[in-house]
């Protein structure tokens, strides 16, 4: 970052967007004076090296600064999702042994700055905090000698898709490595404008959004709040030309340029992570955004492992998660461990140079999360075709078992999402007496549309999906829900429709 501050400091290096399409802008230099800043601020405060920072702010231009005034000082970035609260920051602050908290005075109408300041009563540890607007000028001081790149570099809590987050350790050395596979998979450069919608207090943000476009010295577009028509706009107008963001980012921008009748000119790539592309949704993008649509797959343990590879059949960039990225190896296995063969249903596991450092003060949910070879276990089905090419088909824990048969839920959903009145759907288990489990789908209609059970089953039918795979009850909603980096929390489902089966049955 020092480099191109000295070298172009009035180069363009960060655009926030805002509410409204408001926006701010810093240059390298205007980046640099601010990292200095921030950096004189915690030292103020004591902040050593190896010691997490924690952070609770939206897209805006001082993330970034303070994100490397943090790594300049040789702490530990510990960036805190907007949303969270008082229970969830609290077991993360706790967790950390977090002694500086940063927040915004207020964002989205929530008092940040009381809310911060009343967890200092609920965790010992927290000793300042500074909200943004109220901070006064730090003294000049002396930062210690750069970090070692085996150090601690970010702190990251798992979005919980699972139910338990769990604090996730990246070195220095794993967040350049993974920088630097990235870069050269998508062939990025200098010459490219990165946008970020994503939250930054996500990996997807983070690492693959404000991290690669620091060490390429490219232009990044932050958006502060998700709104698809101000973020059209944006790209538009600052020339954006890569994104890696969640599936329904995609749907969202795909519907604004199909309204508008405009295309991204400058966009060559968009990168879609955290579930899979349906397939009519990625034919679509590619019309409509004019660029290479594909997915990816990547965990914050493991950092980005498979990704579709921009100018190749356009059908596998839309209905496969990728091939490995160079140095990196995959492989599914059976129960018992042993590889399996191509397009063999099993357990996903990766072999990565940009493996994790382990889970913060949990080291046996770190040993079960690898194998004796080294190898991580994504919790992943997937299938590995004989040309190398990934396809997630669930979760471990997603898998249906209707009384011995297994329901292949990723393709069930994938014929759903192609009936025109669906816009989103979740396929989960749901308990059952006779069978063991049974299939719910929850759908969320596409704008103005209408869809039941009969419309279901006579798409899956003239579809000529097997009957045993149907599901057996729909459950129309207005929204699912996800994390912050693009995952549906089926858990959440799960236990939702388990609670309506169980008073149903305590009711009769």
């Amino acid at each position: 970052m020092g480099q191109h501050a000295r070298e172009r400091p009035d180069d363009r290096a960060v655009v926030e967007v805002g509410e409204g399409g408001r926006s701010r802008e810093w240059t390298f230099g205007q980046l640099e004076a601010a990292t200095e800043r921030f950096t004189e601020l915690l030292l103020e405060r004591g902040v050593i090296p190896g010691e997490p920072v924690a952070y609770q702010l939206p897209n805006v231009l001082e993330f970034v600064a303070i994100s490397l005034a943090t790594l300049r000082i040789g702490a530990v970035c510990e960036p805190l999702m907007p949303i969270f609260r008082e229970r969830e920051l609290a077991f993360m602050l706790r967790a950390g042994e977090t002694r500086v908290l940063i927040v915004p005075r207020e964002f989205r109408r929530h008092d940040h700055g009381a809310m911060a300041h009343g967890l200092q009563r609920a965790v010992p540890s927290l000793q300042h905090v500074v909200v943004l607007d109220e901070v006064d000028p730090p003294r000049p001081q002396t930062p210690p000698p750069a970090p070692g790149e085996q150090a601690s570099a970010q702190l990251l809590f798992t979005s919980g898709s699972t139910g338990e987050p769990k604090g996730v350790l990246q070195t220095h050395a794993s967040l350049n490595l993974a920088a630097e596979m990235h870069i050269r998979h998508f062939d990025l450069s200098a010459e490219d404008v990165i946008y970020i919608p994503s939250p930054i207090a996500h990996q997807t943000g983070f690492l693959y959004g404000m991290w690669i476009a620091l060490r390429l010295g490219a232009p990044q577009v932050i958006q502060t709040t998700w709104d698809a028509e101000i973020g059209f706009q944006a790209m538009r107008a600052h020339g954006v030309t890569f994104v890696q963001a969640a599936t329904p980012f995609l749907a969202d921008l795909v519907g604004t340029a199909s309204a508008r009748g405009e295309t991204l000119p400058a966009l060559r790539t968009f990168v879609a992570t955290g579930t899979a592309i349906p397939r009519e949704l990625a034919r679509t993008a590619r019309d409509a955004l004019g660029a290479d649509v594909g997915g990816a797959f990547g965990t914050t343990e493991s950092c980005l492992g498979a990704a579709f590879v921009p100018g190749e059949d356009p059908d596998r960039a839309w209905s496969t998660d990728g091939r490995a990225l160079e140095g990196i190896t995959l492989r599914v296995t059976d129960d018992a461990g042993r590889t399996l063969g191509p397009d063999e249903e099993g357990h996903f596991e990766v072999l990565t140079p940009t493996l994790f450092q382990g889970y913060l003060n949990r080291p046996d949910l770190t040993a079960q999360a690898l194998t004796a070879d080294g190898y991580y276990r994504t919790g992943d089905l997937a299938r590995i075709d004989a040309d190398g090419y990934l396809r997630i088909t669930g979760r471990v824990k997603d898998v249906i078992n209707r009384g011995g048969e297994k329901v292949p839920v990723v393709e069930i959903e994938q014929e759903l999402y192609a009936h025109p009145a669906v816009r989103e759907v979740a396929i989960v288990a749901m308990p059952d007496a006779r069978l063991g489990e049974r299939a719910c789908a929850f759908v969320v209609p596409a704008p103005g549309a209408s869809f039941d059970f009969d419309m279901m089953q006579r798409h899956l039918d003239a579809r000529r999906v097997s009957k045993p795979y149907w599901p057996e009850r729909l459950e129309i909603v207005e929204e699912l829900p996800y994390t912050p980096s693009g995952k549906i929390q089926k858990f959440v489902l799960r236990d939702r429709i388990a609670a309506q089966l169980e008073r149903k049955a305590t009711s009769r």
